[in-house]
């Protein structure tokens, strides 16, 4: 056998090229870690940003198919029908596109059930807005839910924060 004056050299470059490799493998995973974190929050950004969009427009024809809906006489008359039926369409396309970018099931029924009663608002069956002040609660909570998952909506009460 040789001397530890040959053999020692050969060991401690042996052990410098398995802590190399060690040390690459350790750091080529923790930077895959880091982008695949990196890919996630991205993705889950551009789901909010998606999703507003389609939330924010969701409710703006909500809101004016609510107004029209809600402005019709004493008299059972129609403010205009054609106006009111091309809004109805609208709302139920802009659920469509919810339906299409949500990420959870409860946004998607509740953006269905929020529409089912502003058409039953134009169509003369709902004809106080209160009646229409919990579908559209609980869609904003699904809505926030979302695109925050994990994260409790703030109430509004400034003691419920403390």
């Amino acid at each position: 056998m040789g001397s530890w004056g040959t053999l020692g050299p050969a060991l401690l470059s042996l052990a410098g090229v398995a802590l190399g490799a060690g040390g690459t493998i350790v750091g080529q995973y923790l930077v895959s870690r880091a982008s695949d974190r990196q890919v996630e929050v991205q993705e889950s950004a551009a789901h909010r940003a998606e999703l507003k969009g389609v939330v924010l427009k969701f409710l703006g024809i909500a809101s004016r198919l609510e107004k029209a809906a809600l402005a019709r006489p004493d008299g059972g008359g129609t403010v205009d029908g054609a106006a009111l039926d091309r809004l109805v369409d609208d709302l139920w396309l802009a659920q469509a596109e919810i339906d299409l970018a949500a990420g959870s099931e409860p946004l998607r029924g509740a953006a269905f059930r929020y529409a089912s009663r502003l058409t039953e608002a134009a169509r003369g069956e709902v004809t106080d807005s209160a009646a229409l002040r919990g579908p559209q609660a609980r869609f904003m909570d699904a809505a926030y839910d979302d695109m925050w998952p994990g994260r409790r909506r703030a109430t509004g009460d400034p003691a419920a924060s403390r």
